[in-house]
């Protein structure tokens, strides 16, 4: 790292591994090239192993998180079903937002003031008032850094509302936070590369489970997207995985390249010893700051990510 780099201490970007960087440096590479199609085919692999999805669908595409929730309302959601937005802050307000501008008719449960997360209460009865096609969770939303309890929520809603998708924002997660998709019937999990993926921004990343797959297959419209639709990128990420070239929309090469070593680190060593990692350094910098006699927004230390820390 350059002597005179000024150190980035945001959400993100986050700091970047030298050899992440590294393999950006590369010259011009097609798309198609095989030892790119290579890389792109092992990072669809690795990202299931990330997010312990044994068959989910993942997709890799040039474009800002936000991309994801475009995904997701685009052709998950058609117009006129409900959405169900679990909301502790900024982020979920704008999730909420995109849906609706894809026709859904969106309901919001809030937490009862900043720093809180909506009781497992608030939601059961959302739940039971109608029939939701997608709840959405943010599971850390970076405006309050309060951490929501994915795990509960989502078998609450496979309790109460079997049929429903549950969505995980999890830009501000993925990667420091425990993402268990296939133990927690998560249907969708939707991130970023710039976070705790430890990767250059401009790569949308989601995993799709076989149940979401299935309700996008059977919509009654065609997704309400041109370059979001799933019908466009799905057989792009199946073809990657199976080591053969094809197009739809140019991929960012070099960030793939990118996120390839970034994921290659992240799986080389049991994902339970990051996770514990990230709760001992958040736990630290929290003690520090709290001693320093500041507050945090979380209103318990429950409540707080481990991903980031918010003051």
């Amino acid at each position: 790292m350059a002597a005179n780099h000024k150190l980035c201490m945001i959400p993100g970007p986050v700091e970047f591994h030298d050899d992440v960087l590294t393999a950006m440096s590369t010259p011009a590479t097609s798309h198609v090239d095989p030892a790119f199609i290579n890389q792109f085919g092992e990072s669809i692999e690795m990202l299931r192993t990330t997010f312990f999805s044994q068959k989910g669908q993942p997709f890799i595409i040039s474009g800002s998180g936000t991309l994801g929730w475009d995904v997701v309302a685009a052709n998950l959601v058609e117009p006129g079903e409900n959405a169900l937005v679990i909301n502790t802050g900024l982020f979920g307000d704008r999730f909420g937002e995109c849906l609706e501008t894809y026709g859904a008719k969106v309901t919001h449960v809030h937490a009862a003031s900043i720093g809180l997360a909506p009781t497992m209460a608030a939601v059961a009865s959302a739940l039971k008032e109608r029939s939701y096609k997608v709840v959405t969770i943010t599971h850390v939303d970076t405006s309050t850094g309060v951490l929501n309890d994915i795990r509960t929520i989502s078998h609450l809603v496979h309790e109460l509302s079997p049929s429903t998708l549950v969505v995980v924002d999890a830009v501000c997660s993925a990667g420091g936070e425990e993402i268990n998709m296939d133990r927690d019937g998560i249907d969708v999990m939707l991130t970023a590369s710039q976070k705790a993926l430890g990767t250059p921004p401009g790569l949308a990343i989601l995993v799709v489970s076989e149940k979401a797959m299935h309700v996008f297959r059977n919509r009654k419209s065609p997704p309400t997207s041109y370059f979001a639709s799933m019908v466009k990128w799905t057989p792009i990420m199946q073809a990657y995985e199976a080591r053969k070239p094809s197009y739809f929309a140019t991929p960012a090469v070099q960030l793939v390249m990118a996120l390839h070593t970034s994921l290659k680190q992240i799986v080389a060593r049991p994902l339970e010893e990051r996770f514990a990692q990230h709760v001992a350094i958040s736990d630290h910098v929290k003690k520090t700051i709290t001693g320093w006699g500041l507050k945090l927004v979380p209103q318990s230390h429950e409540l707080a990510a481990h991903t980031l820390t918010a003051v």
